[in-house]
């Protein structure tokens, strides 16, 4: 199911950050109390490969989302106790000393299962034992998701485990929201902030394809 168009899942969510404090926090009202717009990332494993460089990408690039008045969150379904130990590892031995932004511990899976990004490819009861068995890892893909100030999301990405994302992509997709939210205008393909937007009717595309010929 998509969220996309709809309100962020009401849900408190245990996280840590890098002084080692847990605390909850509920991503919808994140966006909606301090008036802030939220990226939210999840990424499968703490101490594994991929997600590292993509947690320090997001770290490098935490000015950037300041800027534009974005909270950055991370997530996966490793504990609070978990998460506080990568973040206590070295980065030149494959930690995440060094990211400050809160990174949720949902170990329980509720937020996760709501979103629909756990790797379950199958869920069987046997009825004569009482086992549930699952097929899959059980934790999440690397799932993006873009919240506006009111709580509703406004882009929403899913990548296989492999597949480590491109953080400048979405300060192209935040600025480009911004600019539809300031400007009532809409963002053609490949817009960055800077070029031409244009109205969204017929005389507006067809002035913008005419200009933009090539």
């Amino acid at each position: 199911m998509s969220f996309v168009g709809k309100k962020f899942p009401n849900l408190s969510v245990n996280a840590m950050n890098d002084l080692g404090d847990t605390f909850k926090i509920n991503v919808l009202e994140e966006a909606q109390k301090n008036n802030k717009k939220v990226i939210l990332f999840w990424y499968p494993k703490d101490f594994t490969f991929v997600c590292p460089t993509e947690l320090h990408a997001f770290q490098a690039a935490l000015g950037e989302f300041e800027k534009r008045n974005t909270v950055i969150i991370g997530a996966s379904c490793d504990t609070a106790e978990v998460h506080f130990a990568w973040l206590s590892t070295a980065k030149d031995n494959g930690g995440i000393e060094g990211v400050t932004y809160p990174i949720l511990a949902d170990s329980n899976r509720n937020l996760a299962s709501t979103l629909g990004i756990l790797d379950i490819t199958d869920e069987e009861y046997n009825e004569e034992t009482g086992v549930v068995t699952v097929e899959g890892d059980n934790v999440t893909y690397r799932a993006t998701y873009l919240i506006d100030e009111e709580g509703t999301v406004f882009h929403e990405g899913i990548n296989h485990m492999p597949l480590g994302r491109n953080v400048n992509e979405f300060l192209r997709l935040i600025d480009a929201y911004t600019h539809v939210q300031e400007k009532g205008e809409v963002c053609p393909a490949n817009w960055e902030e800077g070029k031409d937007a244009m109205t969204a009717d017929r005389s507006g595309v067809a002035s913008y394809l005419s200009t933009h010929a090539n």
